[in-house]
């Protein structure tokens, strides 16, 4: 049945909103948090076939023994520092036990009261230009588990569906969770702040180059946590935890749709049951998932078979001197270095795009050729698609791309069929432009030819060029290009045009 949602200001003016985020960020290391298994995060092991990244712990198996990855300790410490948090003398990993099929030891080794990092904050800015800071509460080190595909049901979950396959090649994979604490005065912006946030948190893991953070595969994943009181009310209300939501407009949509939903019940004198809920994409909507777990739900206890964390001041200090920027920082060190307009830098902001135009002029293309592509045909396409643009191409392809047009060997339009073939998997734009046969024809002869015939065919055009109306060359321009399938350069035709006119 479909949820009754009510008007999102009439739900503000009657109720407060209280916002809290979990964000999961999977580390790109070689191998995983306490075993030697590869890392299906890192870049080396994207396509492995299931059940092939494991060894005995990540199946759970007895007798297998974690030992704990040096690179993830290094790199959650980092992102501690960079989250503005203090960071652990001393901690220790505990138990987190439940039983799931894609959990085999029927527990994960996680963080409980001694987290590696604590205590911190995040700035962030939204479209209006209003700086919203963002409280930590603690930053955790923890392993993932695996993955369960459920097959033969109408919506991919285990409702309705006929059976289940489980990969393991996930588990075990290092992980950090960040949790903030309760965010109050979010107001109207509410929405906006959350995918600001897990922005701003997918900037800093980036910048800081220790994971790939792309949320469409599950490298950093978003809880969103909404609950709402009566305007006037101290008293918190119940809130629920939107799972794994895994693109910044989803966050935005989720939380919004969260409000409108509870804003609702609550007005018809309904209660809100403490509850995980599901994101659906297609329908924009949330559905039940499970009763919400306390802690004293998971047993928790330390983990007996790895010893605790104690990094050293020296290694903490040299790991704060490396910070990156911030990313509020950053975005205005960008903005002015490519001399954006207002509003074009926050058509790019808005459009998510920001990392993947800095990745490809950082890759030799100009900022507005960069942010041409990416903001344009590009992001059509992954709108049609209902994808997300880092997806379907990669930055430097971009930029190659780019130097093909630069070079004159491609033009606009034959570039945007090389970005077609890219974006179809077909290579690269170089392999696809030779493939598909789409470079510019540089034989001044077969243009002057093709001018000749053009001009021959309209003779009235002829004579109007030859009056000086050098407008009128547009017609035989275009019939030209026609004539080349578009693989003529449109500026040197004209030049011809206007000197057999001439002549």
């Amino acid at each position: 049945m479909k949820d009754k949602l009510m008007d999102f200001d009439k739900a503000l003016e009657l109720f407060e909103p209280v916002l809290g985020f979990e964000v999961h960020v999977e580390l790109g290391t070689r191998t995983k948090m306490f075993s030697a298994a590869p890392n299906p995060a890192h870049p080396d092991f994207h396509d492995a076939a299931p059940n092939t990244l494991i060894d005995p712990l990540s199946l759970g198996l007895p007798g297998s023994l974690p030992v704990t990855n040096a690179l993830a300790v290094r790199h959650s410490i980092s992102l501690g520092l960079a989250l503005g948090c203090e960071i652990a003398e001393r901690c220790r990993f505990a138990r987190k036990n439940y039983f799931y099929p894609d959990t085999p030891k029927n527990y994960q080794i996680s963080q409980y009261d001694e987290p590696i990092a604590f205590e911190g904050q995040v700035e962030i800015e939204l479209a209006s230009g209003r700086a919203v800071t963002v409280p930590i509460e603690r930053a955790h080190m923890e392993e993932d588990a695996g993955k369960l595909t459920h097959v033969g049901g109408a919506t991919g979950r285990i409702q309705g569906a006929e059976y289940s396959l489980v990969d393991y090649n996930r588990a075990g994979v290092p992980l950090v969770e960040i949790v903030t604490k309760m965010i109050f005065g979010a107001e109207h912006d509410a929405p906006e702040i959350a995918s600001a946030y897990v922005r701003a948190i997918r900037d800093i893991v980036l910048s800081l180059g220790i994971s790939e953070a792309r949320m469409e595969r599950g490298n950093l994943r978003c809880d969103a946590n909404v609950s709402l009181r009566p305007r006037g009310s101290e008293q918190l209300g119940t809130r629920t935890e939107t799972k794994n939501v895994n693109s910044m407009r989803s966050v935005e949509r989720a939380v919004r749709h969260e409000i409108q939903r509870q804003a609702a019940i609550l007005a018809d004198g309904g209660t809100i049951t403490q509850e995980t809920r599901h994101w659906h994409e297609d329908t924009g909507a949330t559905s039940p998932g499970r009763p919400k777990s306390d802690a004293d739900d998971y047993r928790y206890f330390p983990e007996p078979d790895l010893l605790p964390v104690a990094p050293s001041r020296e290694l903490v200090d040299e790991l704060r001197a490396a910070l990156p920027e911030q990313p509020v920082a950053r975005r205005r060190r960008l903005k002015t270095e490519w001399g954006f307009t207002d509003l074009e830098f926050q058509d790019v902001v808005n459009a998510d795009m920001l990392h993947l135009i800095e990745a490809t002029v950082l890759a030799g293309a100009s900022p507005q050729s960069a942010r041409k592509w990416w903001t344009g045909e590009i992001a059509r396409v992954a709108n049609d698609r209902g994808v997300e643009a880092a997806s379907l191409v990669e930055p430097a392809h971009v930029a190659e791309l780019q130097r093909l047009v630069d070079a004159g060997t491609l033009n606009d339009r034959l570039a945007r069929q090389a970005l077609e073939g890219v974006m179809a998997g077909e290579g690269s734009p170089a392999a696809v432009a030779e493939a598909r046969g789409l470079q510019v024809v540089s034989d001044e002869s077969a243009l002057v030819a093709a001018v000749d015939d053009a001009l021959a065919a309209q003779p009235d055009v002829l004579q109007k060029i030859r009056d000086g109306k050098i407008q009128a060359a547009g017609a035989v321009i275009g019939a030209v290009m026609k004539a080349m399938r578009g693989q003529a350069d449109a500026a040197r035709v004209r030049e011809i045009v206007i000197e057999r006119a001439a002549s």
